[in-house]
């Protein structure tokens, strides 16, 4: 089973061992037939608080870790970080 990976920038790294991550997608609209933006935030495992806000990094779908945690931080900065 594969694991969805994503991209995004960090919002918020106030929780302990927690970071908010805004990933952004281009989707084409069915009716318009227009690419539009959308964004969404996920919370993230940080095992280390080693990530800032602004910084870019890769994160990963994982096993449950709390009631809004199912994600974790593989590679903080992208650079070297495709999967």
């Amino acid at each position: 089973m594969s694991r969805f990976v994503l991209e995004g920038v960090v919002t918020s790294n106030a929780c302990n061992k927690t970071v908010t991550v805004l990933v952004t997608r281009r989707v084409m609209h069915p009716k318009y037939k227009k690419y539009v933006n959308i964004t969404k935030k996920y919370h993230a495992h940080d095992e280390k608080n080693e990530c800032g806000v602004g910084d870019r990094v890769v994160i990963c779908e994982t096993s449950p870790i709390s009631k809004t945690k199912c994600w974790v931080v593989v590679n903080d900065g992208v650079e070297g970080a495709r999967l």
